[in-house]
């Protein structure tokens, strides 16, 4: 049988929304034998309620739950503060999956699935979102980012645009600061996956999403985008200089 992951969650609170008693019992075990501090709803509003009651470092939120799915529940979270969402969608549903990433859930697992990925991939997103000292994260240690108007502060987990902080999702911002780490360079989805995320395979519109969704964070103009640069047949590249050019 497979053995779940044990240490690492230093007491970090996980709220595990999931309509299957079943999956949620999995889920929470898991967890708990690796360290996390486990709350559990099944249903949008008592996970909302619980959310409310013990804000949670990282909620585990199945898509389809009953009365109120889980993309209003991740839109109503996201309207209380930044969390970390991973959702938990049926397998080959992609256009679920982009809603899901639309909406600010920063990874996605489908089911059936291995629960210690699972737990890898909380640990993942968990330490991407620590303020300070992870030198995980892309431009971690390199010190305060700045082009364009915009600041990023990796340690500080930080991002601000013209004076005005960001509100940014854990993915959002790892994009964000790798971009402006790395100007003028066109890099393609694939290698954004691997170098932003560690990634090594996955659904390549995972950056496509996220990109549109950074796009309309830090753009003067999301449907005109200045900073962020389609590169055609190649992926994308961070254009900071070119702001006022056609």
């Amino acid at each position: 049988m497979e053995q779940p992951p044990t240490g690492g969650g230093a007491g970090a609170r996980v709220l595990v929304v999931d309509d299957d008693p079943t999956v949620a019992e999995i889920v929470t075990g898991y967890l708990d034998r690796a360290g996390y501090v486990v709350d559990r709803a099944g249903d949008g509003p008592d996970a909302l309620a619980r959310a409310a009651a013990h804000r949670p470092d990282l909620v585990v939120l199945d898509l389809m739950l009953p009365g109120m799915d889980g993309l209003e529940v991740c839109r109503r979270m996201r309207g209380q503060g930044p969390v970390p969402v991973i959702m938990l969608t049926a397998r080959g549903d992609e256009d679920d999956r982009i809603l899901g990433l639309e909406v600010g859930a920063d990874d996605y697992v489908t089911k059936p699935f291995s629960p210690r990925e699972l737990v890898l991939r909380v640990g993942s997103v968990l330490r991407r979102a620590r303020p300070a000292g992870d030198a995980s994260g892309p431009g971690a240690g390199s010190g305060v980012l700045r082009a364009a108007g915009l600041t990023v502060d990796p340690e500080a987990r930080r991002a601000v645009k013209n004076g005005a902080e960001l509100a940014l999702t854990v993915r959002e911002f790892d994009l964000l600061a790798f971009f402006l780490a790395h100007p003028g360079r066109a890099f393609a989805r694939e290698e954004l996956m691997r170098e932003v995320w560690g990634w090594d395979f996955g659904d390549l519109s995972t950056v496509t999403v996220h990109v549109r969704r950074l796009r309309g964070k830090v753009e003067d103009d999301p449907a005109r985008p200045r900073l962020i640069r389609t590169v055609w047949g190649v992926g994308y590249r961070f254009d900071p200089a070119t702001t006022e050019e056609g």
